[in-house]
């Protein structure tokens, strides 16, 4: 059902936040007549069901345009639902009319929703409208950030002719030529325009056709139905660049035009966001989910047009029963009693009572088969969170018991003395989580930020405690900075952070945990990342679902040492993808120009 996976595999849970996911939601128009995009729509839905192994929905019956509305449900499979409905719009049977489809599939704790709406006002246009979103089971499953392009939208873009305004809506990038130029920046000034138009440059030392290809279509995978995208050409970009002197964009860079440019205001470039080619190249990943977050929030709050505006609310009766005596034909053989010679009705009589009942024994049972999926899932994270408390609780007695035996020396390890134990006993009487005097004790308590993951090598940072008599609290401070991505993690999934890790160390929110932004760093210098050694260093491990090679490129860093050692924290913020934070690396500082 969704494109980002196989409608078969996209069961697979990426681990998020807790809550609903993002919903998809595209709002164009289409050319086609009212009844054409309808049958074009069931048609396409069908065979993703036919793929599916479900059902194939029986035709509908035609609307007359003064019929009352009509609402039926159908069950095409295991938990697969499909409720259908057309009617006039409100207002009364001359305001228009409107055919909508709900599908309801099954997804691992909760179910897929898909909403198909076709809408056609007095005079006005034909509006469709494609929404997909994630119904979860209870409030402690993890759900992916947001719901993927539905691969319906990839599909049926092309066959509607959709548009946006005068301008034609594409599922993948353009090239615009330098005669192509006066066109795009009408289609950017207009006032009609609904969805922001994404525009793409190429960088001057590389060809167009491999910027395109390596680059813009995966960096805009998630835009179909949501923006349009376009590249500039070699020979459009001067004459953009010249023609729109306040909203420019070159040397590889993306720029997200919003609805309502003003090319004639200094202030109004302000409000189209740029995105830059080095944060493009280093994750290209995550910088097309940065790309999206902007017109799938557009997309989420625009208010309707008033022709969807005027679609009645969704209200499916019961099932529709059978009648309560179908009648058929059968031949009786001779000699069976009066009338023997001629053909002889039998009644097969249908309880209706009994099949309503039926059908909500099925519906009661697939609601509790999700609850006990959840409940079961819940009680697996409350034992997993009473082992990790009591391993630590464990850990904790028996590293007081060598402090106080040994005069405040680990075996050689590190040089916290008595003091530590103090800290740790005020921290522990006042309530506060305790911070670990160690790497070791930090990796084994690492699974207490639930949207971080440590993909790294172990021996890296526990050599760190061999070194602990030269900067003391090193462990203490990487668990600071654990702790502030954990808390930023939890707003980005939400697309409540603001920005990136190092604006949310600039401006940390009331009651989160402060994290020094000095010690933030967003990337690595263009010195390192042209450096084919020093860039392979920092190609730290990831899992499949972020990068195929399962390595990505870890510029981000947190200081959490000084001097020469100056060890470091290198991460990979996925918080637009996969929901997580990964930890490739901690240890010594990696080689650059200031290291031997």
């Amino acid at each position: 059902m969704t494109s980002d996976r196989s409608p078969s595999s996209a069961g697979a849970v990426l681990p998020g936040a807790r809550g609903p996911a993002t919903p998809y939601r595209m709002t164009v128009t289409t050319a086609l007549p009212h009844a054409d995009a309808v049958a074009l729509a069931d048609e396409q839905l069908a065979s993703w069901l036919k793929q599916e192994g479900c059902e194939e929905p029986p035709p509908t019956s035609d609307a007359a345009a003064g019929a009352p509305p009509a609402a039926e449900r159908l069950r095409l499979g295991e938990r697969v639902l499909l409720d259908r409905d057309h009617g006039p719009l409100r207002g009364g049977p001359g305001t228009g009319r409107y055919d909508r489809r709900r599908l309801r599939t099954p997804a691992p704790h909760g179910t897929r929703q898909l909403t198909l709406t076709v809408a056609t006002g007095a005079g006005g246009p034909t509006w469709f409208r494609l929404e997909a979103e994630t119904h979860s089971t209870g409030s402690g499953v993890r759900t992916p950030c947001r719901v993927p392009v539905p691969e319906l939208a990839r599909t049926l873009l092309p066959l509607l002719d959709a548009a946006d305004g005068p301008a034609a809506v594409h599922s993948a990038p353009r090239v615009i030529t330098a005669d192509e130029v006066d066109d795009l920046i009408d289609e950017l000034c207009d006032p009609e325009r609904r969805l922001p138009t994404v525009v793409a440059s190429v960088p001057v030392n590389l060809p167009l056709d491999h910027w395109v290809q390596e680059v813009v279509r995966p960096l805009c995978r998630q835009l179909p139905g949501l923006a349009n995208a376009y590249v500039l050409d070699p020979g459009a970009r001067t004459g953009f660049n010249v023609a729109l002197e306040y909203h420019t964009v070159y040397g590889g860079a993306v720029r997200t035009y919003l609805p309502e440019v003003d090319p004639a205001s200094r202030q109004d470039g302000v409000r189209h966001p740029v995105l830059a080619r080095g944060r493009i190249e280093q994750d290209l990943r995550g910088a097309a989910g940065l790309l999206a977050r902007e017109p799938r929030r557009l997309a989420a709050d625009q208010p309707l047009p008033p022709t969807l505006a005027a679609v009645p609310v969704l209200r499916v009766p019961p099932p529709q029963l059978r009648p309560a005596a179908e009648r058929t034909t059968v031949a009786v053989p001779a000699g069976t009693g009066a009338g023997a010679s001629t053909a002889a009705a039998v009644d097969r009589a249908v309880d209706p009572v009994a099949e309503l009942a039926a059908l909500a024994r099925e519906e009661q049972q697939d609601r509790a088969e999700q609850q006990a999926r959840a409940d079961e899932l819940e009680r697996v994270r409350h034992t997993l969170r009473l082992e990790r408390r009591d391993r630590g609780q464990t850990r904790e007695a028996h590293e007081v018991r060598l402090r106080t035996g040994t005069r405040g020396v680990l075996a050689g390890r590190h040089c916290s003395g008595p003091g530590a134990v103090g800290r740790r006993g005020a921290a522990q009487s006042a309530g506060r989580p305790v911070k670990p005097e160690t790497f070791t004790e930090l990796l084994a308590r690492i699974g207490e930020f639930p949207l971080l993951t440590f993909t790294g090598d172990q021996k890296s940072a526990l050599a760190l405690d061999g070194l602990q008599c030269v900067g003391a609290g090193w462990a203490r401070l990487a668990w600071d900075g654990l702790t502030a991505l954990q808390e930023y993690a939890e707003a980005a999934v939400r697309g409540a952070a603001g920005g990136d890790f190092k604006q949310w160390c600039e401006h940390t929110p009331d009651g989160c945990h402060r994290f020094p932004p000095r010690k933030a760093v967003r990337g690595e210098s263009r010195t390192v990342f042209s450096h084919t050694k020093w860039k392979r260093e920092r190609m730290l491990p990831v899992p499949e679902c972020v990068d195929a090679s399962r390595r990505a490129f870890m510029g981000a860093h947190l200081r959490i040492g000084g001097g020469r050692t100056a060890p470091r924290l290198h991460y990979l913020d996925d918080c637009s993808g996969s929901g997580r934070i990964y930890v490739g690396y901690i240890g010594l500082h990696l080689t650059n120009t200031r290291t031997n």
